[in-house]
């Protein structure tokens, strides 16, 4: 995993074009001993290619894969832009992320590196930033704007005979991914949840809390507490607001009388439901409105290839989710490049996209055959 440092880190700069903006960037990784000189035609010409602007003031310039041989180390050089740098279509980025990978080695660093920018509320926050610890702070994620909820903190129809049960595993899943100490669970399998009706359950604390989350359990067995059925348990780990978004989609499934949307739901519909962005709302999961697609790209899914998935994506009027079946299970936004290049899609890897409207068919039919195209190349 990239671990930035503050010589990572250049603040306070300007530039009057992007152009000028990624030879900076460039010259910067040869200084650092990371790339020949002759990689700046690369990160140039890349950006001829497709522009490298993700979105919320961030562009991530890198070299093409005939200029691999020019990088000895992996490697960023990150500038700060405070003033912002018109990167073309309207577009102005305030932090470029400029990135020196021999390999597939690039796809990690965008992976993490995509996964903390698609935040809401980040650009802000980088393009107020005074220090090289502030920028490294966000960019590492210590700065929490979504709160943790992926595969590995599910878990459906559990063998549980009590609430004690549901408590624990719930809390144990928060533990082991690094949401909470021992602390949580002691005061989750203590606490009396709240009763949410038919059977759904919600408990939640800030006791021993490092990171906010959410933990969904489900039960196989018919078990009771103070005398009401127990279905599932939602536990929630809080030390800041970023787990207000899951609160407003249980409040509105309860209002709506849907609890068994989430107890019935599979660990694929409740990431897509529980979603922090705002677009990547929940769809249906019928086998008429899913499709897997393996990519055939050498490199995966960097910039170029994913840009054509997303242009494609948003050819249609369907709702497209899409997740990584390799990967961590979560689905996000097909018509985001942000979200989607976070996936971390590498060659060989299996996409699952799942569309919701009336040219769902369509939509999909065309997305397959994008990739099987090879997404611009070939």
């Amino acid at each position: 995993m990239l671990t930035l440092t503050k010589n990572d880190i250049t603040l306070q700069q300007a530039a009057t074009d992007k152009t000028t903006a990624i030879k900076a960037i460039a010259k910067q990784l040869t200084e650092k001993g990371l790339v020949a000189e002759k990689y700046v035609d690369g990160m140039l010409n890349r950006e001829q290619q497709n522009s490298t602007f993700l979105g919320n003031g961030i562009a991530i310039p890198h070299g093409t894969t005939d200029t691999r041989d020019l990088v000895n180390n992996t490697g960023v050089a990150v500038h700060h832009f405070p003033q912002g740098v018109n990167w073309g279509d309207g577009n102005v980025v305030y932090v470029a992320i400029g990135i020196a990978a021999k390999s597939d080695e690039h796809l990690g660093i965008l992976k993490q590196l995509t996964k903390v920018l698609s935040a809401d509320g980040v650009e802000e926050k980088l393009k107020q930033a005074k220090t090289e610890v502030d920028i490294i702070a966000l960019l590492n994620g210590e700065v929490q704007f979504e709160a943790d909820f992926d595969a590995s903190l599910i878990q459906l129809l559990f063998p549980a005979s009590d609430m004690i049960q549901m408590s624990a595993v719930a809390g144990g899943l928060l533990k082991n991914s690094g949401n909470a100490e021992s602390a949580f669970v002691a005061e989750l399998v203590t606490k009396e949840p709240t009763h949410l009706g038919k059977g759904l359950w919600l408990v939640s604390t800030d006791k021993g809390v490092k990171r906010s989350g959410m933990s969904i359990v489900t039960t196989a067995n018919g078990c009771e507490f103070n005398g009401l059925p127990v279905k599932g348990l939602i536990a929630i780990a809080s030390c800041n607001a970023s787990h207000k978004s899951f609160l407003t989609t249980i409040t509105k499934a309860v209002a709506e009388q849907q609890q068994d949307s989430i107890l019935s739901a599979t660990s694929e519909q409740l990431l897509a439901m529980f979603s922090t962005s705002a677009e990547e709302t929940t769809v249906s999961a019928d086998a008429d409105n899913t499709a897997t697609f393996k990519i055939k790209n050498a490199h995966g899914l960097h910039a170029r290839p994913g840009a054509m998935l997303v242009a494609e994506a948003k050819k249609y009027e369907s709702k497209i989710t899409v997740l990584n079946v390799n990967g961590d299970g979560k689905a996000v936004n097909a018509k985001s490049l942000m979200k989607v290049i976070a996936l971390g899609v590498k060659h060989g890897h299996e996409l699952q996209f799942t569309a919701d409207g009336s040219d769902a068919k369509e939509a999909l039919a065309g997305i397959g055959a994008a990739i099987a195209s090879g997404l611009g190349e070939g």
